[in-house]
C-alpha cells in the first residue's frame, strides 16, 4: 500500500468517538482517548506521525478583582504554535505528507501553555484529519446537528468557561473568529462544540482562576 490508501485504512477503522470525559458539568473527547481510537492501526499501517513546531507566540493577560475586599490578580498566558505534521511510510521512507497545523494553550500559572498546546494539538489534528466526529449519545446524532446554529445553552457554556478562565469578554469573539472565521453568535454546531471542547479541556488541566493567584 502506499501512504495515502494506508491513511484511509486507519480512517475507516473509527466511525466515532463517545465524549467520555468529565470535567464539572461538561462532557468532553479526551486526548488519550482520541489517540487510542487510532493507536493501533497507525502501527499496523506502519505509519509514523512525526509534529515539529514552525513558530511560536506567547501573549499575556493580566485582570485585577476583589475578593472578599482584598485587590487580587491573575495573568492569564496564551500560547500559540504554528506545526507540522509529517505522516511518513515506515515501509518506504521517502512517502511523506506535510500538513500545516495551529494550536493554542490557555494557562494561568504560564510553565504548561506549550504543553496544552502541543496536546490539543495533536488530539484535534487527529480528529480532523481522519475525519472522526465525537457526541454525547448517538453515533448518527452528528449527521443532524451539522451546518446548525449553535445553540443558546453550548453558548452560555462557552461564555462561562471563557469568563472561568479569567479571559475578557470583549476578546471572545476575536478568538472565535481567529479558530473558525466567525464571531461566537455565529458559530454553527460543530464550531461551538468544539469549541467549548477547547475550553473545557484547559478547565480540566488546571487554568480554572481559583482566586488562589496573584
Amino acid at each position: 500500500m502506499n501512504i495515502y490508501q494506508k491513511l484511509v485504512e486507519v480512517r475507516k477503522s473509527v466511525d466515532y468517538l463517545k465524549k467520555e470525559s468529565k470535567s464539572n458539568q461538561y462532557d468532553y473527547t479526551g486526548s488519550a482517548q482520541v489517540l487510542a481510537s487510532v493507536r493501533d492501526k497507525i502501527n499496523d499501517m506502519g505509519l509514523l506521525l512525526i509534529p515539529r513546531i514552525t513558530d511560536k507566540n506567547l501573549l499575556s493577560e493580566t485582570i485585577e478583582y476583589m475578593d472578599r475586599d482584598k485587590p487580587k490578580k491573575t495573568t492569564t498566558y496564551f500560547t500559540e504554535l504554528n506545526m507540522t505534521f509529517t505522516w511518513v511510510n515506515a515501509d518506504n521512507p521517502e512517502e511523506k505528507i506535510e500538513c500545516p497545523w495551529y494550536s493554542q494553550g490557555v494557562d494561568i500559572a504560564g510553565e504548561k501553555g506549550v504543553g496544552k498546546a502541543l496536546t490539543y494539538a495533536e488530539k484535534y489534528f487527529t480528529l480532523k484529519f481522519f475525519n472522526i466526529p465525537t457526541d454525547k449519545d448517538d453515533p448518527d446524532a452528528f449527521q443532524n446537528k451539522f451546518g446548525q446554529k449553535a445553540s443558546k445553552e453550548v453558548l452560555s457554556k462557552i461564555k462561562a468557561a471563557w469568563a472561568t478562565l479569567g479571559m475578557r469578554a470583549n476578546r471572545l469573539d476575536d478568538q472565535s473568529s481567529a479558530l473558525y472565521g466567525v464571531p461566537l453568535m455565529q458559530l454553527d454546531d460543530e464550531m461551538a462544540e468544539s469549541f467549548l471542547n477547547k475550553l473545557t479541556e484547559q478547565l480540566a488541566t488546571g487554568g480554572k482562576r481559583d482566586g488562589t493567584n496573584g
